[in-house]
């Protein structure tokens, strides 16, 4: 008979990791998330304040339900998710009344415990070790704080540092580029590379977006915050049925067996040969 514990990681843990392949694709996906989620708390905020906490709360709410659901890696399911988060993401890094610095400090913060916690409880915080719920808590909380931290820090740049929106996006697009090289030529670990490029998604992806919804006199293009997220949102859905459809963003490789969690009794162990 089998135990317990050995029903639990059968009917309760991923499978696989539940993230996908880092790609160039999976890059571009992810910025435009970014713009389409500052766009459309924008928008929704001008609409009305009340509607646009209550969409951003029930999709955040929903959107993990989903993937927390799901025990498999999907690509809709995923950046759905993604999306929803971007959105709250945007409405609680305008939260705090630290002001754009305090705000940006205050998310740092956060951001670095939950790294601190994840990293003493799982040993790693590759993306590729998302292979049980815990780990999958660990990483969305830190997407989210991504999310928080990138905001703030773009509104710092653009309001604050009163550098504008346009300049401010291209100075993240050079940034962006530093963890790539670090890697590359300087030996940084992938798993820092990759987490810090993907903080400077946010403000890079927001200010673009606000570069071009924004009207003239706050040193944007005016093409209006609901028109972007619209557009974005094409794009993003586009995207994201090519990446569904071909299923190139699905991570192949084996899990190693150190990103496994161990079970206290031998009868405990998975018997799933996709973990071997």
């Amino acid at each position: 008979m089998r135990s317990k514990s050995h029903r639990l990681i059968r009917g309760r843990e991923p499978l696989a990791p539940k993230v996908p392949e880092i790609t160039a694709l999976f890059w571009v996906i992810k910025i435009l998330t970014t713009g389409m989620g500052e766009a459309t708390a924008d928008f929704l905020a001008g609409v009305n304040l009340v509607l646009a906490a209550a969409i951003g709360l029930l999709g955040f709410v929903a959107a993990l339900w989903l993937q927390f659901r799901s025990r498999r890696y999907q690509a809709p399911v995923y950046w759905f998710t993604v999306v929803m988060l971007a959105v709250f993401g945007t409405m609680a890094a305008d939260g705090p009344p630290f002001g754009h610095i305090g705000t940006t400090i205050f998310y740092a913060v956060v951001l670095a415990v939950v790294f601190r916690r994840w990293h003493r409880s799982e040993g790693t915080l590759s993306i590729h070790s998302i292979v049980t719920r815990r780990r999958e808590t660990y990483y969305w909380c830190t997407v989210l704080a991504t999310f928080a931290l990138g905001t703030a820090l773009g509104d710092l740049t653009a309001s604050t540092l009163h550098l504008g929106f346009l300049p401010s996006g291209i100075m993240f697009a050079v940034i962006i580029t530093l963890p790539a090289i670090a890697w590359w030529r300087f030996g940084l670990g992938e798993v820092a590379a990759f987490w810090l490029a993907y903080v400077v998604t946010r403000p890079l992806g927001a200010s673009f977006a606000d570069w071009l919804g924004k009207p003239p006199d706050r040193t944007g293009v005016g093409l209006g915050d609901g028109v972007v997220s619209a557009t974005a949102t094409v794009l993003i859905v586009a995207l994201v049925a090519y990446v569904a459809v071909t299923r190139r963003d699905i991570q192949r490789g084996v899990v190693p067996p150190a990103m496994i969690p161990q079970p206290t009794h031998p009868d405990d162990a998975p018997q799933d040969r996709a973990l071997r």
